[in-house]
């Protein structure tokens, strides 16, 4: 699988972004995706997951009341929408892919990985 993430930018305090990560090469028949996101020096961070029916999603409790993922298996892509972003949210945001059912809030838990698209949210 290889993952395409993509719609970072410059946001400004409070408005909203929508992330994308498709999906190409030999997707498997069902796999669980999640979003992370990274600032230098500072260790990968879960922010968001959910199950390969979309029926459940989970999230690390500083985006839970901003963030919301989502997916259409028809187009191979699987979303992030950040609402209310904060400053503190500038980072380089990725998702990634795991054939595996059940939570993953690891980064070792996924065995797939986009390359990343830069959030910066000025205030």
């Amino acid at each position: 699988v290889q993952l395409q993430a993509s719609g970072g930018g410059l946001v400004l305090a409070g408005a909203s972004l929508r992330l994308s990560c498709a999906a190409s090469g030999r997707t498997p028949s069902r796999y669980a995706v999640a979003w992370f996101r990274q600032v230098p020096g500072k260790e990968r961070e879960f922010l968001a997951g959910i199950s390969w029916s979309g029926f459940k999603t989970y999230y690390s409790d500083s985006v839970k009341d901003r963030y919301t993922i989502s997916r259409d298996n028809a187009k191979n892509s699987t979303y992030l929408q950040m609402n209310s972003p904060k400053p503190e949210d500038t980072a380089v945001y990725y998702c990634a892919a795991r054939y595996l059912v059940g939570d993953g809030r690891a980064s070792v838990d996924y065995d797939f990985w986009g390359q990343g698209t830069q959030v910066t949210v000025s205030s």
